[in-house]
This record gives structure tokens, sequence and C-alpha cells, in this order.
């Protein structure tokens, strides 16, 4: 039986979204291959109470361990010492350049494979096997361990959180004996993006703009439409190199990847780069005038016409439909 274990981070009292979701993923995983998943915890943010709710996105067990928060060294003295003890052969992360970072020293220290950008992941003859893509996302490989253990980095949003899988996770104090040099990097301050009002990752609607807005002021527009429906703005990277938009709500193989329940591009032609930051979103909406645009081969909607004239009267209507 092979466990999975999964780090998971928080800020401002809640747990990151990522991490939540790929709890729910290894909670699955983990049940096929006749094991468990658990969770854990480095620092002192998170009460015993809010530990167990990780048990209902799966969690069985929740590893409590006081040290410092937002590094990677301590993370990975603890998850060493937690698989060496238990029957955990597989570590999973959710993403982000502190997961990348976890990853590679865990490899390093327990010999296993590592495998980054994972976006699927199946059980298989008893084992993980990890889809990830390849050549600018062209193609999807199959990855799997001839070790003891791997270790999985996702891509951000490749799993949905799922609340509903199990009870309160058992809360288990776990002291760890950290390194020397596991203590000498701290956090020091937490940076906050400029130029996005929301974490485009976390937002259920977004509305992105493309060149086809034709110059910045355009993209009123998109922040109109996105008002109406209580969603937020993105771009594509053409728009954001053109100096429309920051890049901190760029979308693509650059910028960040999105799973909103309803994504809708304005002007956007779809290219593949830009593809691969937002094909996991449930609902795809496009308007465009070129009917040839690539992005209506994978959108759920698509409307071709001047979205300069679609735009506004699509956010009159909304307005009128709330009343």
């Amino acid at each position: 039986m092979a466990g999975i274990i999964v780090y998971v981070l928080g800020k401002d009292g809640e747990f990151n979204k990522n991490s939540l979701g790929a709890i729910s993923k290894a909670a699955q995983l983990a049940g096929e291959l006749g094991g468990e998943a658990s969770a854990v915890v480095v620092g002192e943010s998170f009460d015993d109470a809010k530990l167990a709710e990780l048990g209902k996105y799966g969690a069985a067990k929740v590893y409590k361990v006081t040290g410092p928060e937002g590094v990677a060294q301590p993370v990975v003295d603890a998850i060493e010492k937690i698989a060496g003890e238990n029957d955990i052969k597989y570590a999973l992360f959710g993403g982000g350049l502190l997961g990348f970072e976890i990853g590679a020293g865990l490899t390093a220290r327990l010999n296993w494979g590592v495998t980054a950008e994972a976006t699927g992941i199946r059980a298989e003859g008893g084992k993980l096997i990890v889809e990830r893509p390849v050549l600018q996302d062209s193609a999807i490989v199959d990855v799997a361990y001839k070790g003891d253990g791997g270790v999985i980095v996702s891509r951000l949003n490749a799993f949905e959180p799922n609340d509903s899988i199990g009870a309160a996770g058992e809360v288990v104090d776990t002291p760890v004996d950290f390194k020397d040099f596991s203590l000498r990097a701290k956090l020091v301050s937490r940076g906050v993006q400029e130029g996005a009002d929301v974490n485009i990752e976390d937002a259920d609607v977004i509305i992105a703009g493309g060149r086809g807005l034709g110059e910045a002021a355009n993209f009123s527009l998109a922040d109109d439409l996105a008002a109406s429906l209580g969603g937020t703005v993105a771009a594509t990277r053409a728009v954001v190199d053109a100096g429309w938009f920051p890049y901190a709500g760029q979308i693509g193989q650059t910028g960040k990847t999105v799973a909103p329940k309803l994504y809708l591009a304005l002007g956007i032609s779809g290219a593949i780069q830009h593809k691969v930051g937002m094909q996991a979103s449930e609902n795809i909406v496009a308007i465009n005038k070129d009917p040839n645009a690539p992005i209506f081969e994978f959108s759920d909607l698509g409307v071709v016409g001047d979205l300069h004239t679609i735009a506004p009267k699509l956010t009159e209507a909304i307005k009128a439909k709330k009343g």
C-alpha cells in the first residue's frame, strides 16, 4: 500500500486552493493504490480545529509541524521524517515556485524521481503514472517512477478541490529536528502583485482581452463586462508585451494557468501558448470577428462579430437581467 503526502500552504487563515486540489487528487489516487492521503502543514498559523478541516478534502492524517513558514528546507526535513516513519511513497505539490523548490530538495534527499508541471495523474499497476505536457504543450507524455517513490509538482489549477470526501482529519503533532542549513533562510515578508485587483488563478469568472481590442483604452469593455458578471479581467501575452495590461493578469504558457467556471475571450485568436493556460475552464465563450480563429475550435460557444459592438450590448443585457 502506497501513501501520498501533500504539503499544504496557507495565508491569512485560509488554505491555498491548489493545495486543497492536490489533497483531493491524492485521496482519490491513494484509494486506488490501497493507501491513504495525508497532509503536512509547517508553521503556527492554524489551530487543530482548522487543520482537521483538511480531512474534508481527503486527508486522513494532518501532520502538524511547528517551524518556519514559507521556506522550502524545513518542509523537506518534515516530509523526509514523515515518509521515513510511514508507508508514504509519493509527495504531491499543488504547483507554484515553493512547490518546485521543495520538490527538488525532497528528490535529492530521498533519491525519488520527480515530475514537474503535471496536468494529470492516474493509478496503474499499483503505481502512479504522471501526465505532463512537452514540446510547448503540443503533446502529452506519461512518466513512471523506477525507484521507491516519486515527487509530483502539478501545474497550477490542475486539480479541483473537493470538500465532501471525508470527515475531520486526525491531527498529529510531529516534532522535527531541522538541519542547521534548513533554518538559515527566513520569510521576511509576502509580496503583493501589483496591477491586478484579484488573483485571477482563483477567479470564477474571467473576461480576457486580446489584440482584437485594438488598444489599451478598449480594455474598458472588458472591465465593464467583468463588473456586470462579478468577474475579473485578464489578458494574452501579446497584449501584455504591448504594454496594454500588467503581467500579473497574463494567461498562457509564460503567464498563469486558470480554470474558472466561465472564461470569456474578447478578440483572442487562441494560439497554443494561450490555450494551455485556460483550456481547463469549465465554460469557454469566444467573441472574434475572424470565423477561422483557432479559439473557436475549443470554445463551448463562439460568436463571430465585432466585439466593440457585442461586448457593450452583452453588458447592458446582463445588467438588465439582474434588474
